[in-house]
């Protein structure tokens, strides 16, 4: 139930709507940044925000109803919570409705971690906000939370389980980010607030 609650492609059946298939414009990717770009800060928004709200809601409203159903006790279930967050972040990074090409997995990710630690979720999502105020490219600020939220869980999380997830799911963000890590090197990388992406982005 959580994969298919991340697959739902929010940022393709958003531009969708206004007949474009952002699979074809800008970087190419389905995901909140590629829409804000192309189709503006309502749309990417709107993306983000429902991205965000598919990784909290299968760690808390889908795994409740589910537990219920089993007749299992809805406190106290850390365990079921971290596999739903491991299976909407897949949902939306390989969507089954895209031919399991989808998007990058920060907002969702954001989502679950909302729902599973918090505070390590604020840590992260303020080293975020930092590195985009100061150096202004939303895929370096995207790499470094995916950095900072296993330090972050480490040190406010006493669940080994929730630790190592954390290390694999940072690690499959950074891995999803490998292009825009190459044109960042190559001084390529879109810059925000920049009148138009770079040529290399657009492929």
């Amino acid at each position: 139930m959580a994969y298919l609650v991340g697959s739902l492609p929010t940022g393709y059946l958003v531009a969708r709507a206004k007949g474009l298939d952002i699979r074809v414009v800008g970087s190419g990717n389905i995901g909140a940044t590629n829409v804000f770009r192309t189709l503006g800060k309502p749309a990417g928004v709107t993306v983000l925000v429902v991205d965000g709200l598919k990784g909290f809601a299968a760690c808390t409203w889908c795994t409740d109803l589910i537990l219920d159903a089993f007749g299992i006790p809805l406190t106290g279930a850390p365990a079921e919570r971290i596999v739903a967050g491991i299976a909407v972040v897949l949902g939306h990074n390989f969507t089954c409705w895209l031919r399991f090409k989808g998007g990058k997995g920060i907002a969702t990710s954001a989502g679950v971690y909302f729902a599973l630690a918090w505070q390590a979720a604020l840590l992260a999502l303020g080293s975020w906000v930092v590195v985009l105020v100061v150096a202004r490219y939303v895929s370096l600020a995207s790499v470094t939370a995916a950095v900072a939220l296993p330090v972050a869980v480490w040190l406010t999380q006493d669940n080994a389980a929730l630790r190592i997830v954390t290390l694999a799911l940072g690690a499959l963000a950074i891995y999803k980010h490998r292009a825009n890590l190459q044109r960042l090197l190559r001084g390529t990388e879109h810059r925000l607030g920049a009148k138009k992406p770079a040529p290399e982005a657009a492929r």
